[in-house]
């Protein structure tokens, strides 16, 4: 049978070059007694099934960034008892296959073959997985099973000779080719006995040649699936949100661009990379809010930043009390040379005061009396918005969003944070994202939707860079465990969880009775558990006082009014925010989300898990009671950390600086307020000393 040593260009789904030349494929069509067209084969010489990820059946690319490693994964068989091996070709945007990645049997016995790979350039690239027969490998089980034996001992010896032959035709004339053929000679060498002629066959020296360059039968191929490599920020990144009208003066109590630019630089100080904006456009004045949402709004009450839309402009204005759009560029400027990008609220509804209202009236949903109907989330109603009606001029909403995002991205916005977008048909958001990102690959969408599981996933699917999650209402560690497992198995491959610790419109029962020790491990919890996090301003002080008991509003919530805050107080949680961001940047672990192992700990309270990235492993373990010191012991599962169950090694408390002996059962202690969590770097030869200090 034919042998090919170099990755074979992916084929149709399921077809292996060499069946294709060996097998007489017929008569012609139309020579052929039946008119029927014949059905495809299911599989292939080799079958190549299940190969993941996948997203909608290949229609949409499973996600990556770049840098990130993930895992290629395929059910791959065969007939009888020859061995079988496979490997991943990924092709770049321009089609051309990178060195290929051979692949690993994930568990005895389960035919499932995995590969870690990672992508350098960001665009839509492709992979295949392709299996083929390694007679090689097949012979060398036979061979140390009969030449011990004594059984047909010269004739197996020169059956291993004649495929290593075979297989120093692929090799390099570089050195490597030579390690092959001086396997080849020792083979067919009968002056020396045949065990030591077997074994010069299997030396380290003659396998990492053979891994490099294998002797490869019957190579099939699955289908080419999509990947789709964002930039890292798609990941990656620590959110702070902030509503720039409460950055006023004492002369002037309503902030601008200019005097919320002062909040940059701490911002910047706390380790943020995005600095997230509420919507910064006019605000109509029909039905305006009050205070703490009441539907009687005096003079000087400035309204929801989410009622969009007045005489002074719509989508693509800013509000006159926070500047000119010259002052809004001055903004993203400044924010720029702190290191942080803006990223800014798409929020596609109206106050009735909104320039479309009268332009485009078939844009909203008319009630039989002929007036607008207002939104609502029961029991939530939104008298000073009016909602979208998408199906009366579809074509007509994209073109105008499309217009209004591409006015932002031209003054410097990059990120967007899409208002409820479980709301829009997936359809638009579909359109719009793929137009925006065919000519801005680099602009990243966040989905505001907390709603229906099917819904979050599929806008993920369909182009959403990154999502809201539960995260808020997942605090018990089955809770989290169970969560977490999904987010970070098969989801991962298109959905990136943003865990925002807390919004303006949610202030969870957990932080609201659990005082600071909730809001630190709950900055622990997310900061640690996702790539991307975030927290709305008012965090680092532990804001905690709900609108009424039973609700997640804030009393005077910032929604409905300008909010003064003292930022210099000794008790902010700032300083272990800064930890936080520190140690994510500092260790590649915590920038990805796919390799996340939980750990037993035998407290219902504590919770212990840990991530790695190449040589990098890091150990969390939080106290998931703000209340009470908890003691557990962690059991931790060793080969998850690349360690064998006997072995001790050092770690160091990047919270604190302190340095442990862990091995496979440990005792902790963990105090709320004063050290409510450990994270620790599993120290190995090299591992640079960073320390720390309790600052907690």
């Amino acid at each position: 049978m034919p042998a090919t040593h170099q990755p074979s260009a992916p084929l149709t789904s399921s077809t292996d070059a060499s069946t294709k030349r060996a097998v007489d494929p017929g008569p012609p069509p139309q020579e052929r007694p039946s008119t029927q067209a014949e059905p495809a084969p299911v599989v292939g010489r080799i079958p190549v099934l299940d190969v993941r990820p996948v997203v909608q059946r290949g229609r949409r690319p499973a996600k990556a960034v770049t840098g990130e490693t993930f895992e290629i994964s395929a059910t791959v068989f065969r007939e009888g008892h020859d061995a079988v091996a496979a490997n991943v070709v990924l092709k770049d945007p321009d089609g051309r296959a990178g060195p290929w990645t051979p692949m690993r049997e994930l568990a005895p016995g389960t035919d499932r073959w995995g590969a870690t790979v990672s992508a350098d350039t960001p665009g839509l690239w492709t992979f295949a997985v392709e299996a083929w027969g390694d007679p090689i490998t097949t012979w060398r089980h036979h061979a140390q099973i009969k030449i011990p034996a004594g059984m047909d001992t010269e004739l197996v010896l020169e059956e291993g000779a004649r495929l290593y032959e075979r297989a120093a035709a692929g090799v390099p004339d570089d050195g490597r080719n030579g390690v092959i053929l001086a396997a080849v000679r020792a083979l067919r060498d009968e002056t020396r006995p045949a065990a030591a002629r077997l074994a010069a066959a299997l030396t380290p020296e003659v396998d990492a040649v053979l891994a490099r360059y294998p002797l490869r039968e019957l190579i099939t191929a699955s289908e080419s699936l999509p990947l789709l490599v964002e930039r890292e920020r798609a990941l990656f990144g620590s959110w702070y949100e902030f509503f720039p009208r409460s950055e006023g003066t004492p002369e002037r109590p309503h902030g601008t661009f200019r005097t919320a630019a002062r909040r940059l630089p701490a911002i910047a100080a706390m380790g943020f990379d995005v600095v997230y904006l509420p919507p910064i456009h006019p605000i109509g004045t029909t039905f305006r809010k009050g205070r703490n949402n009441t539907l009687s709004a005096g003079p000087d009450d400035v309204g929801v930043p989410w009622a969009i839309g007045s005489p002074e402009g719509g989508h693509d204005a800013v509000h006159p009390d926070l500047g000119t759009i010259e002052d809004f560029d001055w903004f993203v400027k400044e924010a720029g040379r702190q290191g942080l990008e803006v990223a800014l609220d798409f929020a596609l509804q109206c106050s009735p005061d909104h320039p479309w209202v009268h332009k485009h009236p078939e844009w909203f949903h008319h009630r039989p009396d002929g007036t607008i109907a207002y939104a609502e989330n029961p029991p939530k109603k939104y008298q000073d918005i009016y909602p979208i009606a998408f199906d009366a001029d579809l074509d007509g909403l994209v073109a105008e969003t499309l217009r209004v995002l591409r006015h932002w991205m031209g003054h410097g916005v990059r990120i967007f944070r899409v208002d409820n977008p479980h709301t829009k048909p997936v359809v638009f958001w579909e359109r719009v994202i793929a137009d925006i990102n065919a000519t801005d690959p680099d602009v990243i969408f966040l989905a505001e939707a907390f709603t229906r599981p099917a819904m979050m996933h599929t806008l993920a699917q369909i182009g959403f860079q990154q999502s809201y999650t539960y995260f808020t209402w997942r605090n018990t560690k089955e809770e989290l465990t169970e969560y977490l497992t999904e987010l970070s198995g098969e989801a991962a491959s298109y959905m990136r969880p943003n865990f925002f610790a807390n919004t303006p419109d949610i202030l969870h029962a957990f932080l609201q009775h659990g005082g600071r020790g909730a809001f630190a491990l709950r900055a622990v919890l997310a900061a640690t558990l996702s790539p991307t996090w975030g927290i709305y301003s008012g965090y680092e002080l532990a804001e905690s006082t709900p609108l009424r008991e039973g609700s997640e509003e804030y009393l005077d919530s910032e929604k409905y009014q300008l909010k003064t805050r003292d930022w210099d107080r000794g008790d902010s949680l700032a300083p272990l925010i800064t930890q936080l961001n520190t140690i994510r940047r500092e260790n590649p672990a915590l920038r990805q989300l796919r390799d996340l192992h939980f750990h037993h700990a035998d407290k219902d309270e504590v919770i212990a898990y840990s991530k790695q990235s190449g040589s990098n492993t890091v150990l969390v373990v939080v106290n998931l009671d703000p209340h009470h010191t908890q003691e557990a012991t962690v059991s931790l599962d060793m080969p998850q950390l690349g360690l064998d169950w006997h072995e001790s090694v050092p770690v160091r408390d990047e919270l604190t600086g302190e340095t442990y002996h862990w091995g496979r059962t440990n005792y902790v202690r963990l105090e709320p307020g004063t050290r409510p969590a450990h994270i620790l770097t599993v120290l190995r030869p090299s591992t640079p000393q960073i320390g720390g200090s309790p600052t907690i």
